[in-house]
């Protein structure tokens, strides 16, 4: 199989597979658009064995095993005969690829199949490191913009994004799954017990934790504010308008959570105008406060 037809797949795979923000999309240098597929949808692959149906821990944790091992022969050079080994070989090779990110990921996979609650946001923190930051990560690689400063902000964006993927997927992941990400720090602190929040009610109490979980995810966001225009061209505007993107889906949870916790906003044609207007950032979007050691 030729890197084009690899990457041709993989972008096919990757576009039918995003929700709310595009990926490899036409603003991306045209040289990157396939290995940017490539590695959402070794991401993705990972996220879906880990969550496969009624398949027991063991046998998730198999497939990603597996999955591992597919990777260290992508890396010495015998990739399988799968579209994605074959187009990762070919971006690893061309790009100098780290391993790293692609493991920190495999590792955050295997802790949602054998962990589901977090004691405090430093654990929320570890996992975000390895479930969201490694993609980041990538991306500054395939571009050589890779500087301990843009590694930092970037690593900022990708945390504050997964965070509001948590809001977005509460419902689903811990009512579906019985997979919680608010820390029972803060369930403890707003005085929500796990019951009362799976009723879905709208009580204060919950409106309070979820306010506090929004706020959160927006200081993260805020601390990458400035990522998009250290980088280049159509790379720094294809961050540009995912990080205006995870400010709106920000303002949709303020509005949406209060009346339904398990509200699950979804970007419409008029939210998308004002991410591509450069209409300024509400002053809510960057409300938070500090209670963590390093975090809001």
């Amino acid at each position: 199989m030729t890197p084009s037809v690899a990457y041709r797949h993989c972008r096919t795979a990757a576009h039918g597979h995003y929700e709310n923000f595009p990926v490899a999309s036409t603003l991306l240098p045209r040289r990157i658009r396939g290995p940017v597929a490539a590695i959402y949808l070794f991401a993705r692959r990972a996220d879906d064995l880990a969550d496969e149906g009624e398949r027991p821990a063991r046998e998730r944790l198999a497939a990603l095993d597996a999955m591992e091992q597919d990777l260290d022969r992508t890396l010495d050079g015998s990739p399988p005969e799968d579209a994605l080994w074959q187009a990762l070989a070919d971006g690893i090779t061309r790009f100098d690829l780290p391993d790293g990110p692609f493991r920190d990921l495999l590792s955050a996979f295997r802790q949602d199949v054998t962990q589901d609650r977090y004691a405090d946001f430093d654990e929320v923190l570890a996992y975000c490191e390895r479930s969201a930051n490694p993609v980041g990560r990538l991306l500054l690689h395939l571009t050589g913009t890779d500087t301990p400063e843009n590694l930092a902000a970037s690593d900022a964006i990708c945390t504050g994004l997964q965070l509001v993927n948590f809001l977005q997927d509460l419902h689903q992941d811990f009512v579906e799954r019985a997979r919680l990400y608010i820390p029972r720090h803060d369930l403890g602190r707003h005085d929500v017990s796990e019951e009362l929040l799976a009723s879905g009610a709208p009580d204060a109490r919950v409106r309070a934790l979820l306010a506090r979980q929004i706020d959160r995810a927006a200081w993260w966001l805020q601390q990458g504010a400035d990522l998009p225009r250290r980088l280049p061209g159509r790379f720094g505007l294809e961050i540009r308008l995912i990080l205006r993107g995870g400010w709106r889906i920000v303002r949709r949870l303020r509005l949406e959570k209060p009346l339904d916790p398990f509200a699950r906003p979804r970007l419409g044609p008029g939210d998308w105008l004002w991410i591509v207007g450069g209409l300024p950032i509400p002053a809510a979007a960057h409300a938070g406060g500090g209670n963590g050691t390093t975090s809001p």
